[in-house]
């Protein structure tokens, strides 16, 4: 491991979007981070293990990083009441993220739930690149819904939204907006639940890129708690992934 990784970061804010998801923006060190997609490992006081969040965004000339995250447990709970000013002990910088350059033109950024959190940073990097990708954020209704298509709007990438419900945007998952909108690209990049990206990956007929959600111990690659059987042998989604080319999950 590399201690370099770990840094203390101040919260600057820690705000609610929805009923279960925030936004926190802290400052610190972001030498660390290589490529969107890649996650921190936060230090949560009284909490033996620390919680993986992917990064959203981040801006090295700024020194801030971006987290969307889910108030799903004891942990992000504890997150949810930090207040502006607090100093959070995070390993940075961890795993292999997205790819940004290669044979492609207009790649299709895939994301379900909470998992449309790394796709604006990719997004960002992709544009750097010459790119034109085109993003489809799926939820279960509007009320998981946190704007986020906007936040892709105002950088110039084209958005949209599907909820199984049809509460807001096409009714259905982002296949069903890939068909209904007739969107074509060359390539796709994806993060979300495994049942959503295992259909992507039978449905679109295109190169990709899924990056995959796991429960880690350490988050550096040490205790084999998130080994993945795939193609090429043994992985660890944390320090082989948490990026993957579609062609070597086995699912």
């Amino acid at each position: 491991m590399n201690l370099n990784l770990r840094n203390d970061y101040t919260i600057i804010a820690n705000r609610q979007l929805t009923y279960k998801t925030w936004v926190m923006t802290l400052r610190g060190d972001t030498g660390a981070i290589t490529s969107p997609g890649q996650f921190v490992n936060i230090a949560i006081p009284g909490k033996y293990l620390r919680r993986p969040i992917s990064i959203c965004d981040y801006s090295h000339e700024r020194g801030e990083i971006t987290l969307l995250y889910d108030t799903v447990g004891e942990g992000t709970e504890a997150m949810s009441r930090m207040k502006p000013g607090d100093v959070l002990d995070m390993l940075n910088g961890l795993g292999n993220g997205f790819t940004t350059v290669g044979d492609f033109c207009r790649p299709l950024l895939l994301g379900g739930g909470i998992g449309c959190a790394p796709l604006l940073g990719l997004a960002r990097a992709l544009k750097r690149e010459g790119k034109n990708p085109v993003a489809i954020l799926g939820y279960n209704t509007a009320a998981d819904s946190f704007g986020m298509d906007r936040w892709f709007q105002e950088i110039g990438v084209e958005a949209y939204i599907a909820t199984v419900d049809g509460s807001v945007g096409t009714k259905g998952f982002v296949t069903d907006v890939i068909r209904e909108k007739g969107i074509e690209g060359d390539y796709f990049q994806a993060c979300g639940p495994m049942p959503m990206l295992k259909a992507l990956c039978a449905n679109l007929d295109i190169p990709g890129e899924l990056s995959l959600e796991s429960r880690m111990g350490c988050g550096f690659g040490a205790c084999m708690g998130c080994a993945l059987t795939t193609t090429e042998g043994p992985k660890r989604i944390c320090k082989d992934g948490p990026v993957f080319g579609k062609e070597v999950i086995i699912w």
